[in-house]
């Protein structure tokens, strides 16, 4: 059985496991911003989402990741589903997300009903990566 909640202080230990990009400073601002969730799956979590405002007005999916033993079971679309309705429920009309182009993410946003819409090349050495695609869905 799963359940979604808010991640926590308690949650840090389990967040670092599959979140290695955000900074441990910023851990704590989406514990309080309840910009995080954590999905678990009988009491053990396999999950994480985070997210940000895009433009300060616009949800911004920044992470999503279910731990690798437990991919391919739903969990991604079960997380990003409650995460949109949680975003519709405080007024939000649309949300973002994005993945690099060399990533297969996208066509599981795709096949969710997001649509491309951008990107984003950052060609500056020592920072170059694949263009980072975004895309978009009205929640």
């Amino acid at each position: 059985m799963t359940k979604i909640k808010y991640v926590e202080i308690s949650d840090k230990e389990f967040w670092y496991t599959l979140d290695r990009h955000l900074p441990e400073k910023e851990f704590e601002k989406k514990v309080n911003s309840k910009q995080g969730y954590v999905l678990l799956e009988n009491d053990k979590p396999v999950g994480l989402l985070r997210y940000n405002l895009f433009w300060d007005n616009t949800p911004f999916c920044t992470m999503l990741f279910i731990d690798w033993n437990n991919q391919k079971k739903g969990y991604g679309k079960e997380l990003l589903e409650y995460w949109e309705k949680d975003m519709k429920s405080q007024g939000y009309d649309f949300v973002l997300t994005s993945t690099q182009v060399d990533e297969t993410a996208q066509h599981f946003y795709r096949k969710l009903g997001y649509k491309d819409c951008g990107g984003l090349i950052i060609d500056i050495p020592n920072y170059e990566q694949p263009m980072e695609m975004f895309l978009i869905k009205a929640i």
